[in-house]
């Protein structure tokens, strides 16, 4: 239907074309007009532009999407649910939405921001207004970090202005150089519009290890104590993973402005997964493949993943990440 739609539209623009010379002036300038806006109307069609046609959000989609590809994250999931619809219904938000997801290798954190995006975007993580900086890529250089921060600000200036709904992805902040993160203060802050432009509607997400050992201990607390992991609670948590962040000098949020004038909305746990985790996200790896999950293959898979501490072997070292080639293996 939609094909047909735009081989219709091609049609008329083209037929307009080739008759145009024989009118009279004023008719031409109609024509011309009625094919200026029929070739907007086709521009629009096929490229991806700041409307709701490219741009809505779906809140059923991140719930459903959440509950079941996300898994051992009760934390994160109601605080990244509760967060972005709270922020995406608000037509009127104070300052942009800020997350901070922290974590062990893994753990979910970049999918978690695909799965924002993709109920955001409709090309998802491929829409160019979801701009993704990776530390060690784009700001390999601490002598360069006064560049880097020209170009930053530069940057997200530029694609707010182009799109205030506009995603902005930070991930190896642990391996950021500091200060150089403090040059988006601004733009984060509760300003109504900062020379001419407005960053209210657009999200920030940071992705890091570090504080990854504080929730690792944690988590291991309740585990020794015989305590369910679904009872650690955000409270639990937040206080000494912001202030561990925000204390290592090795991180990007090293003393950072962002967290001393708390601008980060959200400092957003994730767990380290257990092997009942490791073993659901290899069924939710199979069926993604258009296979029946296998029960035997999925324990295989599990069972090959390396566990910490060295004695107790509760949590895994690389999380779900390494699933797919194992998966390749086994199947």
């Amino acid at each position: 239907m939609k094909k047909a739609h735009l081989y219709l539209l091609l049609h008329v623009l083209a037929t307009a074309c080739v008759g145009v010379n024989a009118f009279d002036p004023i008719t031409t300038s109609v024509v011309l007009g009625i094919g200026a806006t029929l070739g907007r109307t086709i521009y629009k069609y096929l490229h991806e532009s700041c409307d709701p046609k490219w741009i809505a959000f779906n809140a059923t989609g991140l719930k459903t999407d959440l509950d079941s590809k996300l898994f051992g994250q009760h934390i994160a999931s109601r605080i990244i649910l509760k967060a972005v619809n709270g922020f995406m219904s608000n037509d009127n938000p104070k300052k942009p939405l800020v997350l901070s997801l922290h974590g062990w290798t893994g753990t979910g954190k970049n999918f978690v921001s695909k799965l924002i995006a993709e109920n955001i975007y409709k090309e998802g993580m491929d829409s160019s207004f979801v701009h993704v900086f990776t530390s060690t890529l784009h700001f390999p250089h601490p002598s360069q970090n006064a560049t880097y921060k020209s170009q930053l600000q530069q940057w997200i200036k530029g694609n707010v202005t182009n799109c205030e709904r506009s995603m902005f992805i930070f991930d190896e902040m642990d391996k950021m150089h500091p200060g150089l993160i403090d040059s988006i203060k601004p733009y984060l802050d509760y300003y109504d519009k900062l020379d001419g432009v407005s960053y209210r509607k657009s999200i920030f997400i940071f992705l890091s290890n570090a504080g990854g050992e504080s929730i690792i201990q944690k988590t291991l607390d309740f585990w020794k104590g015989g305590r369910d992991r679904e009872e650690i609670e955000l409270r639990d948590l937040e206080v000494s993973l912001s202030l561990s962040v925000f204390n290592n000098n090795q991180s990007g949020f090293f003393h950072t402005s962002l967290i001393d004038k708390n601008l980060v909305d959200f400092f957003v746990p994730f767990l380290p997964l257990e092997y009942q985790h490791i073993v659901q996200c290899a069924k939710a790896e199979m069926k993604a493949r258009g296979l029946e999950p296998d029960p035997d293959v999925a324990d295989m898979v599990a069972r090959d993943v390396v566990y910490f501490p060295k004695l107790e072997r509760v949590f895994s070292v690389k999380g779900c990440k390494t699933i797919e080639s194992k998966l390749d293996y086994y199947t």
